[in-house]
């Protein structure tokens, strides 16, 4: 699956890393309605090393449709806390 970091370029995720990045998603839904600032900034740095770290970026000039994006890496608590709520970041349908 093609993954996007806003502000930051794809990557190509195999989709068995789906489950890890929607238990972060849970996560980072958490700390945010409880108010917490530090998890949620730990959880959101950890959200983006799964797919930095398990993921292949695609060359830039290889734009394929993604099959979800996640928020850039500067993303403040206060826009996470218009981002994360529902069922989070991650569709529930991938």
């Amino acid at each position: 699956m093609i993954i996007r970091i806003a502000t930051e370029g794809q990557y190509r995720l195999k989709s068995a890393h789906l489950d890890d990045l929607n238990d972060v998603d849970e996560q980072i839904m958490t700390a945010v309605s409880n108010d917490n600032r530090e998890q949620y900034q730990i959880l959101f740095d950890q959200l983006l090393e799964i797919v930095r770290t398990n993921g292949t970026p695609l060359a830039e000039d290889e734009l394929l449709e993604s099959a979800m994006v996640l928020p850039p890496p500067d993303t403040t608590f206060e826009e996470a806390r218009k981002l994360f709520v529902g069922d989070g970041v991650i569709p529930a349908e991938l």
